[in-house]
């Protein structure tokens, strides 16, 4: 199946003149007249490179986005370290399907994305009108412990840069370790798609640095509580977790399951599932097709 490419034209509000643009990219895979819409949104320093196998198989059924957040894969960057806040990228991908004429969506979110996926789905105006039909939350939920998030916090934006592949790959597999037993090609898929070429040769993280100044702007990490827009989503929810996960704890999804959440763990690993093997990308690709 075909990958098409695509960008949004966004009024840039962090410039320093009006008239500014910056632009949101995706990858888009699936039959373009399919009304059935899937959104898929990566973590924190990922992109949307990361649910290509997901795609591919979820695009027999859907028409699937896959978004580069701001500051990520090929989507500008901001002008402002402040912009890289939940607001901002709620609001990009608001104006994204709205200028697709999208009016209901599956979503798919990992970490960071499915955090932003609880914000639209829980979000009264997106509850009254039913934008999304089912949400998919991937190793994610509405109690997010600031003891997980602040190794990850003291990660972003400060990954070394490389001179060849192999020690990149080499770099990818310590820190996405946690993702569980992967196959040579998708480690190298990971290190491609992670990587943009740096001036005078070489790579770097395909990602703004700034975007773990903003995130430790503030100090040492806190608790996110997300229960207020989770009580009020009202489609059907499906939570994978990782069964050594420090960032969706065991007694969180326990809570979510009795809210009627259907969660699925996987045994040996922790943030996140990579949703690039098989067993996983079929637990999604049916649930969606239920």
């Amino acid at each position: 199946m075909n990958m098409r490419k695509g960008q949004f034209q966004i009024n840039d509000r962090f410039a320093d003149r009006l008239g500014a643009f910056r632009h949101l990219a995706y990858s888009e895979w699936g039959e373009a007249e399919n009304p059935r819409v899937a959104v898929c949104v990566h973590g924190m320093t990922r992109n949307g490179r990361d649910f290509d196998f997901l795609a591919e198989a979820l695009g027999e059924s859907h028409r699937v986005f896959c978004l580069d957040l701001p500051g990520r894969g090929e989507s500008d960057w901001l002008r402002e370290a402040g912009g890289y806040m939940p607001a901002t990228y709620v609001s990009d991908i608001r104006g994204l399907l709205a200028s697709l004429d999208i009016d209901e969506v599956d979503w798919i979110g990992t970490s960071l994305g499915g955090s932003l996926g609880m914000l639209i789905a829980g979000d009264e105006d997106a509850v009254a009108r039913g934008l999304v039909r089912r949400l998919v939350l991937n190793d994610i939920g509405p109690f997010l412990p600031a003891s997980g998030m602040e190794p990850i916090a003291e990660r972003v934006g400060r990954a070394p840069d490389f001179n060849d592949l192999e020690v990149a790959e080499g770099y990818q597999k310590q820190v996405c370790a946690e993702w569980g037993e992967l196959s040579d090609e998708i480690w190298m898929h990971l290190t491609l798609h992670s990587l943009r070429p740096r001036d005078g040769g070489g790579f770097a993280y395909h990602h703004d640095p700034a975007i773990g100044e903003a995130l430790r702007a503030n100090g040492p990490m806190r608790d996110i509580e997300l229960w207020p827009w989770w009580r009020r989503i009202e489609c059907p929810v499906l939570a994978l977790r990782g069964a050594e996960s420090k960032i969706l704890p065991a007694e969180t999804a326990a809570e979510m399951r009795q809210d009627g959440a259907e969660v699925i763990e996987y045994p040996g690993i922790g943030h996140t599932p990579s949703l690039m093997v098989a067993e996983q990308i079929e637990a999604v690709t049916a649930w969606l097709r239920g």
